[in-house]
């Protein structure tokens, strides 16, 4: 199929080209006007087409940023989500709506988690081995420092619980 001319007119309406894209995916508000911006759409059209979406519920910025946080928060940390949803165009105030659920026992929770299944890959041979090699990968995942030493140490000590690991740090 030729590419189109930035010059043409798109042959669909603004409205039914954000209807296929949310098809697909759930989008930001931000991003629909981008997206279709980038398609050719005069503005007062994209503008009239996320309005008409958002009246009708079909884009909800807040349902986005909730959703977002519920798929990507078994991977990602608070830091990390926050960023994420910045750079969609979700307004901070939705985003820490969203971030609400995710307290920081769930944090630690996922922390130990993930922190578990890094560790298995290759076994560390100390302590700082750990924090240095799965510690930064939790740090780049968007965690909190004290919450990635509390998770190093509560797989470094083999519990579940990160709370133990906090109370008796080891020794290095």
């Amino acid at each position: 199929m030729p590419r189109r001319s930035s010059k043409e007119t798109p042959s669909r309406s603004a409205f039914d080209a954000a209807v296929g894209l949310m098809a697909r995916r759930a989008h930001s508000r931000a991003e629909l006007r981008r997206k279709l911006a980038r398609r050719g759409y005069p503005e007062p059209e994209v503008a009239a087409a996320v309005a008409r979406l958002a009246e009708m519920r079909l884009q909800d910025d807040g349902q986005f940023a909730e959703g977002h946080v519920r798929r990507r928060s078994s991977t990602r940390g608070p830091l990390a989500l926050s960023a994420e949803l910045a750079a969609r165009g979700v307004d901070r105030r939705l985003v820490d709506e969203a971030l609400a659920d995710f307290g920081p026992e769930a944090q630690l929770a996922v922390a130990i988690d993930l922190a578990g299944r890094l560790a298995a890959r290759r076994r560390p041979a100390g302590y700082q081995e750990l924090l240095n090699t799965v510690g930064t990968r939790l740090v780049r995942r968007g965690f909190a420092p004290h919450l990635v030493r509390s998770a190093c140490q509560a797989v470094w000590h083999g519990t579940d619980d990160g709370l133990e690991a906090q109370a008796s740090p080891p020794v290095v």
